[in-house]
């Protein structure tokens, strides 16, 4: 895959929508491209996450606690909660066809905010604006933390 190509990819992302071409080049090239066959398991339910993946071809399954969660395709990505923390997964992931992702590994990610500190701030922002769309839509006005803060 081209690197213009996974620029593309990476900007599709929400976690990343408000980052520029120049700071999308410098993810795209800590970023490593992987082929995966039909049933591999990209992630493990419990187990502490250090990488974030973007589904570029193929389809996984996301699974909790055995159960179905999702069906992740192209343009799909999983594991963003790796980068900013060391927290066991919540889901497992498993590939259901062969399937080529982008992964951004934790270090990696580390040594792009510290070239490029506007790159964390941008996504602490999009995060926050994530959290307050899950409140608005989920929570009763009364219990709406967010709202009594700001």
């Amino acid at each position: 895959m081209k690197r213009s190509s996974q620029i593309e990819s990476l900007r599709a992302v929400w976690l990343f929508e408000r980052c520029s071409h120049k700071e999308l080049t410098l993810l795209a090239s800590n970023t490593t491209q992987v082929r995966v066959p039909a049933g591999k398991t990209l992630t493990r339910e419990g187990e502490r996450g250090h990488e974030f993946f973007v589904i570029i071809s193929g389809k996984a399954e996301a699974t909790s606690r055995g159960v179905s969660v999702a069906t992740l395709g192209t343009g799909d990505f999983f594991g963003e909660m790796a980068l900013l923390e060391s927290q066991p997964r919540i889901a497992t992931v498993t590939t259901t066809e062969p399937t080529e992702v982008l992964v951004l590994n934790r270090q990696e990610f580390t040594g792009v905010i510290d070239a490029m500190p506007s790159v964390d701030r941008k996504m602490l922002t999009v995060l926050a604006a994530r959290l307050r769309d899950i409140e608005l839509r989920y929570l009763p006005a009364d219990e709406r933390l967010l709202t009594k803060i700001t």
